[in-house]
């Protein structure tokens, strides 16, 4: 019929959306609402129409981002603590908090009190944080056949003379990482580069976070050798089961995960203090949030709150302390963080600079469900072009139930989620052949 949802009902509609699903590949536009692509992609258009922002042309998202401060090639520390919720943190209202550390540094610190995680697994974080794109159905894209060349986070950073890294405690061949990274511009180190005898403790995710650490500051030292200004983006393990770690680093209790909160937050703290002692600590941008949250289940299908992750950006001779108190998503990161670099560039972003224009929204997914988060409203889509439009649950784990539509927030979600799926899809998230030639960091 040339209507793909007819024709797969028309065939054997289940038995096509679980070889999909078997298969890690969720079609959006043959399984969920639609609306005209074009008029999807105005939409999208104008809600990133921020004041930096010049589109290169009549239709699409590509767009040059000028910045009225000047630029700053400070280095960038990304760190994504593995299963890290906000809720662990006596800066996010924990009374027995479980990160002192952390909580020495918030007085020095930007502190992003409302951010939303765009997934409950790692690659979806590492998705959000690397290419700045909404939770398309679906696998993550770090899994994804045909995920090479693609505008990220490195492609910006590496064509203002950065080194990127990308340094993982565990094996980076899991998730197929080390070749997403490798393929978009990154250097990667992962568990293979540290010595036996420099692991001070293994299981089988990873060594132990000090232990990478250790790794990560041998690559910054390397880059400040060189003369050139680094961005790394560190990846964590040790908040995950078996819950182990090193002994001897606090009363914190072994294969629990309060034990191993602890010990996570005993090393983000250690590795600050040893930092201190290196050359480009100074002129270093700390950037320390999570992945995703510790548990996704809940009464609700979304879990609004099971997203709710912490970021502090840590840089106290650059970046003044304070609060942003606006709906944040985690795909928000990687432009504010340019823009706090006060950088000019050519973006494909869905994120934006919160500096520029409060987004008031987040992205919250899961391998079929993909939603649109406000304040108040929850837009739900799901396969077989399902739209609900719930009251979310943000402050714990409660139902989510049903409230009036609003169109417009449903357009919105659909326009988002749409004209992703359909960028990466179509190849238009793929840099030109020259662009990607010049991107990894030699």
């Amino acid at each position: 019929t040339g209507n793909h949802y007819a024709d797969a009902l028309a065939g054997n509609g289940i038995y096509e959306f679980f070889a999909a699903y078997r298969n890690a590949s969720l079609d959006y536009e043959r399984y969920y609402r639609t609306v005209a692509l074009p008029d999807a992609e105005a939409r999208v258009r104008r809600s990133l129409a921020t004041p930096d922002a010049v589109f290169d042309g009549p239709t699409g998202i590509s767009r040059h981002i000028r910045n009225a401060a000047p630029e700053r090639r400070l280095n960038v520390v990304l760190i994504s603590i593995e299963s890290f919720s906000a809720e662990f943190s006596g800066t996010y209202g924990r009374e027995e908090s479980l990160t002192p550390s952390l909580d020495r540094i918030t007085p020095q610190s930007l502190l992003f009190t409302r951010l939303y995680a765009t997934g409950t697994r790692t690659v979806r974080g590492l998705e959000a944080l690397s290419l700045s794109v909404p939770p398309t159905p679906g696998e993550s894209i770090v899994k994804r056949p045909k995920n090479e060349g693609l505008f990220s986070l490195a492609h910006v950073f590496n064509s203002k003379g950065y080194r990127s890294e990308f340094v993982y405690g565990g094996y980076g061949a899991f998730d197929n990482m080390n070749y997403f990274f490798g393929s978009n511009g990154y250097r990667v180190h992962d568990r293979a580069d540290i010595p036996d005898d420099r692991i001070h403790h293994a299981n089988v995710w990873g060594v132990a976070d000090e232990d990478l650490y250790s790794l990560a500051m041998q690559t910054f030292d390397s880059a400040h050798r060189e003369g050139r200004p680094f961005f790394a983006h560190v990846m964590t393990t040790s908040n995950h089961r078996p819950y182990t770690f090193p002994e001897g680093r606090g009363a914190f209790k072994q294969r629990s995960r309060i034990g191993a909160i602890q010990y996570t937050d005993w090393a983000v703290g250690d590795f600050l203090r040893r930092a201190r002692a290196h050359p480009w600590f100074r002129d270093t941008v700390f950037v320390i949030t999570a992945d995703h949250c510790a548990s996704s289940a809940g009464k609700a299908e979304l879990p609004a709150f099971r997203y709710h992750i912490p970021m502090w950006i840590y840089s106290p001779a650059h970046v003044a302390p304070g609060r942003f108190d606006g709906l944040v998503s985690q795909i928000d990161i990687p432009p504010t963080v340019l823009g706090l670099l006060g950088m000019d560039y050519e973006s494909r972003f869905y994120g934006v600079d919160v500096a520029q224009s409060r987004p008031e929204r987040a992205f919250i997914g899961t391998y079929q469900l993909l939603g649109y988060l406000t304040r108040d409203r929850l837009v739900q889509l799901a396969p077989h072009r399902q739209v609900e439009t719930l009251v979310p649950a943000l402050l714990g784990d409660e139902p989510q139930p049903a409230a009036p539509e609003n169109p417009a927030l449903v357009l919105d979600a659909i326009s988002y989620y749409e004209t992703a799926a359909d960028a990466f899809h179509s190849g238009r998230m793929r840099l030109s052949p020259t662009a990607a030639g010049g991107d990894a960091a030699p």
